[in-house]
């Protein structure tokens, strides 16, 4: 399907998955998003508030359908069936009734496997109804269907307080609310939507994953009859507090604790951010002000480090220490300055002229004596400084010595 124009039709539009993939689709429909491999032509988007008679329109025209309607919180057990079964014939039936046998997506559930804890599942056997549904519609019609049993799902804009409990955690500790934990060992898999929406653009260009299922497990297999995202997490409810409560903290501690690319807690932390109340997005950084100008901590690190901002009066000189192991970077972001150093035990000094007209970062080296002076008469000198590690005042390593005598 790559590579040509489509139509797309994404039911259930405005729930979680919804609403983070047509804001996929939509940059790539509108030339925002060139990595995808695919060209939109349009998205035509179903939900519960659109009137049913869109519907035939859509399926008339639609070249790929993302079927994810559904039911999960409904106040009694028998609108799951009507909710995740019920509409989907009638989407179904409208497909069929415009000849139109274009690939059809399902978002299903992992409850749909009616295995382990999952056996007495009312909500699972309306999405295994519903999986039975597209199954018997592909053989009878020939079109091509991707059933997904999504486990538990994360990420910006999921309703908090509903069925997800990362949503609930975010939202409450980034508000300031209580939590309930009754049983902090219990481990959940987990899925990040931008892993779940990549498979989505995946599936587009022929390339999504299949498997078949052990109980509840997906093993892989390319003539599987599912789909599944292979990108998972498994966290424990006290292990996603845990990291929450951390993230919550960095604006007192100035701390960012680590989070490696693909890992769950960068995932995690991003969703933590998108709950943030307006009056927390900002933050103060405390200042250390005196006549020569000022000295601000921006960040601290697990294991890279710390970052800092240094702005220095006109015609003030600041350093004039060195170090036994730590070493830094001065970036100069605006202004100009004499960055000058000295190995400790000779006279020879090294001298580098920078400005913020053309920023580059000088090392300071372990055992060189160093100064950064501003050259200006009238404009403050502003410097970004990497430290290889996090100021310790119990072991500050920094000797006062004058560069030059």
């Amino acid at each position: 399907m790559g590579g040509i124009q489509m139509k797309i039709l994404v039911t259930g539009a405005n729930g979680f998955v919804g609403k983070n993939l047509v804001a996929a689709l939509q940059a790539v429909k509108d030339g925002k998003d060139k990595t995808r491999g695919v060209t939109i032509d349009e998205i035509f988007t179903f939900d519960v508030d659109t009137p049913i008679e869109m519907l035939d329109t859509f399926c008339k025209e639609a070249d790929i359908v993302y079927h994810l309607a559904g039911v999960n919180r409904p106040e009694n057990p028998e609108e799951f069936m009507s909710g995740n079964f019920g509409f989907s014939s009638v989407l179904l039936d409208t497909l069929k009734k415009h000849r139109n046998t274009c690939p059809v997506m399902l978002s299903s559930s992992v409850q749909a496997t009616l295995s382990g804890r999952f056996g007495d599942s009312a909500y699972g056997r309306s999405k295994r109804a519903g999986e039975d549904l597209l199954f018997a519609y592909a053989k009878e019609t020939g079109a091509e269907v991707f059933v997904y049993r999504f486990p538990n799902l994360f990420g910006k804009w999921c309703r908090p307080n509903y069925n997800s409990a990362v949503a609930t955690f975010c939202h409450n500790i980034a508000n300031d609310l209580p939590i309930q934990v009754n049983n902090a060992a219990t481990e959940l898999e987990l899925l990040y939507i931008d892993d779940l929406v990549d498979e989505m653009f995946d599936l587009l260009v022929g390339k999504e994953n299949r498997c078949i299922y052990e109980d509840t497990r997906a093993v892989e297999d390319r003539d599987g009859d599912f789909c599944y995202v292979p990108i998972v997490h498994q966290a424990t409810l006290g292990e996603i507090v845990e990291l929450l409560e951390c993230f919550k903290a960095q604006p007192q501690t100035l701390v960012m604790p680590s989070i490696p690319n693909g890992s769950f807690a960068k995932k995690l932390y991003a969703t933590y951010l998108s709950y943030l109340p307006k009056e927390k997005v900002s933050f103060p950084l405390k200042m250390n002000v005196d006549a020569r100008g000022s000295f601000t901590e921006l960040l601290r690190t697990i294991d890279c480090g710390q970052f800092s901002v240094n702005v220095s009066k006109p015609g003030i000189t600041k350093g004039q220490h060195w170090h036994h192991t730590k070493w830094e970077f001065f970036i100069v972001v605006s202004g100009k300055a004499l960055i000058q150093q000295r190995k400790i035990g000779t006279d020879e000094v090294w001298e580098f002229t920078v400005s913020g007209d053309k920023i580059e970062a000088v090392h300071m080296l372990p055992g060189y004596t160093h100064n950064i002076i501003n050259l200006s008469d009238t404009e403050d000198l502003v410097t970004l400084m990497w430290a290889n590690e996090s100021f310790d005042p119990s072991h500050p390593d920094t000797f006062f010595e004058p560069v030059t005598q």
